[in-house]
Parts: C-alpha cells; structure tokens; sequence
C-alpha cells in the first residue's frame, strides 16, 4: 500500500494564516482527508468538507482523551487539570452536566444587561480618546468577553492580562501550565476559604443528587478551559465580524439599514470566518475510513477543519460570497455533537451586543488601512486578526 502525500502546513507561512481556504479548497476537491505536517512538525490528517467534518465530530472512534495519544506523536496537553474538551463520555457527560446549568440560553439572557454595560463603558472611553484611530481588538474584541468571563468567574479584573498571555500560549499549543496551575490552585482555595456569588465558587459547592462533585484536578481543568474557552473565541468573532463587515461595505451599508439583521450577520461570521479554524485534538481509538481513505488506529491525531466546513459549496451556495441574509442554518462553527460549545449563547449574546452597539454609536467606523495589510493570528486553532486598526470618527 503506498503512503499518501503530506501536506506541510507549517511551511505555508502568512499567505496561509491570511487566507487557509483556498487551501482548504484544493485539498477538498482531492478527498475529505489528508496526511498533514502541523505547525510545530507533528504529523496528522486533516478532514475537510462539510459532510466529512460533521460526521466525524460525532464519531467515537475519534477519542478527545490524551491518554489515547500515540506516544510517537511527542504532543503534550497544554491544559491544567481535566475538562470537557480532553474526555470522552461517561466521563465528559458527567463533567457537562455538573457545568451546563450554568451556561443555558436563559442564564446567557440574564446576563445581557451587564454586557450591555461594559461594551457601553469600553465604547465610552473609545470614544472619549483624543484620536481618531484605535486597535478595535484591544479597545473592544478582548476587553468584553474577558471581563464577562472573568466576573463570571470571579477572578480579579487586575488579572485578566496575565489569563490572556496564557491563553494566548494554549491556543498556539505552547505550554503554559506551570504558571496557570499555580494561579488557579490559588484562586480555587480562596474561594474555598472566601466563597462569593460567582461560577467557580458554585463549581467548587455544587453536589448532584449523587453526592458528586468535581474533584481537584477537576475543577483546575474546567476553571482553565472556562476561562480561555469562555473569551478566546468571541474576542476573534467579534474582531471577524467587524473586518469582515469593513471589507463588505454594502453588506455593512445593509445591516446599518436593518440593524434587526444583526443576528443573521452573526451566523454568517460564523460560517463565513469562523473564529475556530480547526477542533482541538482527537486521536483514533481504532481504524477509521473517510471519503475511501483508512486512518490508523493507536493514537493518530486527527484535526477537523471547521473554516474549511464553512465554505464547501455542496453546502453553501456561493460559499465565497458574504452575505448577512444567507440561511446559515447547520453551519460547524460551534462544532456538532456532544462537544458542541457550551458557551455558544453567551459568545452570540456578546457579538451582538458588540457589534450593534459598535455601529450606533461609530456612523463613520472604516478600517485604518489596507485589509491586506492585517496581520492575522497564526496557528491551525484561532482564527482572528492579531490586531483591527480602525478610524472611528
């Protein structure tokens, strides 16, 4: 049998990480899955296309246990502690189920009004600046979701800087774990000590019917993941969304005329430049097929291009093409299945209210440059623009 070609795509450099789907697309029209080089030198298969990805987010022979990792591999988690994303039911169903209450479409609602008010304060002191130019990442796509997350949470607001830097690192699959475990055994036992009105301090209390409750490593995981997780992919939706409307000013001349749109405007960011370029790691329990092609089994790491789903023309017509009234029902960029995202409510919830709010208030927002010139994130995990030069006034 001959081994199939490998694609390296740590060799394809800024071209790739500006635009990964015309790459995504000859891939595509070759099969649904491919032997890969990742970034970093890790070998892999990358599944492309909408019906190959969809089905195997829900496969179980793709396991999310590091455990199941081919020792060949070299690869290490870059997470503290155990959390939804590194497991597989029962344990995952059991982990899902002690957190999800708190992250439903009624809770996402309720806290509607409070990021209402921090986009309001961060658009106020945009506004109140003596220029007329800003870094919207920073003035706006970080700030909100970070300080929601973080209240959410109750971790300190003096914080939220160092969380980014090691949220940064993890989605770049650099290792980071010496410093946020110190963190957040930390944080864990002053809310043992001091309990407040805050998620984690419920996590650490909560006991189902059972008597169960999270242990140690437990809760060091889910407090990691909730906390990067919980601002990593709306800060590069928020960001996503305005570049892209930027760029496609009659479709931003449309919203403006019917700002009720803005939800559709939010699904077709979704669909159309999706924060998640990629799912995080899965590894074959035993072999699979796709598309005619077998996977090993032992540990193969397997990555689902979600971008790339996004764009399959035998999904979405003129996938391509952005238009904000598109029906984007069905679209992956939450994922499918049992690791669909948990916090996809309150990442919609803060994108709208960002976006909305952004428009009313800034008339004249237009990009701050060539959109050529944006430097976008590099990395198979995020997608998003390193920084969003604008001129708001």
């Amino acid at each position: 049998m001959t081994c199939p070609a490998v694609t390296d795509l740590g060799v394809l450099g800024p071209a790739f990480d500006r635009d990964p789907y015309p790459v995504y697309a000859a891939l595509r029209a070759a099969g649904p899955v491919h032997r890969v080089r990742l970034p970093g030198g890790a070998p892999g298969w990358l599944v492309v296309g909408y019906e190959a990805v969809r089905a195997a987010l829900v496969d179980p022979r793709l396991s999310k246990e590091w455990a199941n990792a081919s020792p060949a591999l070299g690869l290490g988690t870059v997470a503290s502690g155990r959390h939804m994303l590194s497991s597989d039911p029962p344990h995952h169903t059991r982990l899902r189920g002690l957190v999800g209450r708190a992250f439903t479409p009624r809770h996402a609602k309720a806290l509607g009004p409070r990021v209402q008010e921090v986009t309001d304060e961060l658009l106020d002191a945009l506004l109140a600046g003596p220029g007329d130019t800003a870094d919207l990442v920073e003035a706006l796509a970080f700030p909100l979701p970070i300080a929601v997350i973080c209240e959410l949470l109750g971790v300190p607001a003096a914080d939220r800087e160092a969380i980014r830097e090691w949220s940064r690192k993890a989605t770049r699959f650099e290792d980071a774990r010496l410093s946020t475990t110190r963190y957040l055994t930390a944080l864990v036992e002053e809310k043992r000590g001091h309990p407040g009105d805050d998620l984690l301090s419920e996590l650490i209390g909560i006991t189902e019917r059972d008597g169960d409750r999270l242990d140690d490593g437990e809760l060091l995981g889910m407090a990691w993941l909730l906390l990067v997780a919980g601002h990593e992919t709306t800060v590069n939706l928020i960001a996503n969304a305005v570049l892209t409307l930027l760029v496609h000013p009659e479709q931003l001349a449309a919203l403006r005329a019917a700002p009720d749109l803005v939800d559709h405007a939010i699904e077709e960011v979704l669909r159309y430049q999706s924060p998640v370029e990629t799912t995080t790691y899965r590894f074959t329990t035993e072999p699979v097929t796709i598309g005619g092609t077998r996977v090993p089994g032992g540990g193969e790491l397997v990555l689902l291009a979600l971008g790339d789903a996004g764009r399959d023309p035998e999904r979405f017509a003129c996938p391509g093409e952005f238009d904000i009234r598109r029906d984007t029902r069905g679209h992956l960029a939450f994922g499918h299945g049992i690791h669909n995202c948990l916090g996809a409510s309150l990442a919609r919830l803060e994108a709208r209210t960002a976006l909305r709010t952004l428009l009313e208030r800034c008339p004249d927002l237009r990009l701050d440059g060539r959109p050529e010139d944006v430097v976008w994130r590099s990395g198979l995990l995020i997608r998003g623009p390193e920084q969003l030069p604008v001129r708001f006034r």
